[in-house]
């Protein structure tokens, strides 16, 4: 039996950011990274009231999907918003909630 896709790419796209930004850390991290041009993880650790390997799984769930990009510099790594994927998912969403 042939296996047919309904889903776009963009629909496809769309989930993986909608998944990772699912979660308010998500949310928070990267709201402060459109905020400023960038920031160390120390500095996150900081601020969140959660464990630094917990917030490392945040941080490598954006960085998976694109939306977040990591420079070390040692010993801290340096994290910013991906400029490209940020427009693509604005591009994306923004088609979705104007068709509904």
């Amino acid at each position: 039996m042939k296996s047919v896709t309904i889903f776009s790419e963009e629909q496809k796209q769309a989930a993986r950011f909608a998944k990772a930004m699912g979660h308010p850390v998500r949310m928070y991290v990267l709201e402060l990274l459109t905020k400023q041009s960038c920031c160390y993880s120390g500095d996150l650790s900081d601020v969140l009231p959660i464990a630094k390997s917990t917030l490392s799984q945040h941080l490598k769930e954006l960085k998976d999907v694109g939306l977040i990009q990591g420079e070390i510099e040692a010993p801290k790594v340096k994290y910013c918003i991906n400029r490209e994927n940020w427009a693509k998912a604005q591009k994306i969403f923004n088609q979705f909630l104007e068709a509904v």
